[in-house]
């Protein structure tokens, strides 16, 4: 059973996931704001008794290691990390950045169609800023590195977007300011965010593909991933 935690943001959840079955269990999603280290740990706590489990019974944790908040990210990875040096046995971990798991339900719509559109996916960073990363559904498990993501207000993000040949859905968290500066360019279709809302259950299914493709990270490299210094 996999346990999948996502603190980066405003917006807390988190996700148990059957490696085995290929199966979602259960998902909870809330705003937390800034009180992640006060709610994550009970909640977990729920998640596992709502399905008749125990910690014993995780063999793989995953957790979003940014961009976000820096203390948001911290949380996750921390819990993650502590949740697994408590096991009998160290197990399965896999951080995955913010953005990734933002893309990852758009990337399964777009490679069924041809062309295939490009997912730029985003996320608010605070000022009038943004942060944001490109994804094609040919590579549905990139995991993006701090040289992939780029950093910018609305009007430079436009910019960007504008330069590129390909139909892009823009997916995450698209501001007014940000859908405005975007209006004017054909190829840019800002996608519905309450489909693409960012959930841990998007996070667990990202992060069991990863698995199953040999993809993971130990207790040294399971670490966030940080734009700017912190």
């Amino acid at each position: 059973m996999l346990l999948a935690l996502d603190t980066a943001t405003t917006t807390a959840s988190i996700a148990l996931y059957d490696l085995d079955a290929d199966l979602l269990l259960a998902e909870m999603t809330w705003q937390a704001r800034r009180r992640q280290t006060q709610e994550l740990t009970p909640a977990i706590q729920d998640l596992l008794a709502r399905m008749d489990a125990a910690p014993a019974d995780l063999t793989a944790l995953a957790a979003t290691t940014g961009p976000g908040s820096f203390t948001g990210v911290r949380i996750g990875i921390s819990t993650a990390k502590g949740i697994a040096l408590g096991l009998p046995a160290l197990p399965a971990l896999i951080g995955l950045p913010t953005l990734s798991v933002t893309a990852a339900p758009w990337l399964d719509v777009a490679a069924k169609l041809s062309p295939a559109p490009r997912v730029v996916a985003c996320i608010q960073a605070g000022r009038g800023r943004y942060n944001w990363a490109e994804f094609s559904p040919a590579n549905p498990l990139h995991r993006p590195g701090a040289a992939d993501h780029r950093a910018g207000r609305a009007e430079e993000f436009a910019a960007a977007l504008g330069i590129l040949a390909d139909p892009v859905w823009l997916a995450g968290e698209v501001g007014a300011d940000l859908a405005a500066a975007v209006a004017g360019l054909a190829h840019v279709r800002v996608v519905d965010n309450s489909f693409g809302l960012r959930r841990a259950g998007h996070l667990a299914r990202l992060a069991a593909l990863h698995l199953a493709a040999g993809h993971g990270d130990d207790l040294a490299s399971f670490q966030p991933l940080y734009l700017q210094a912190p």
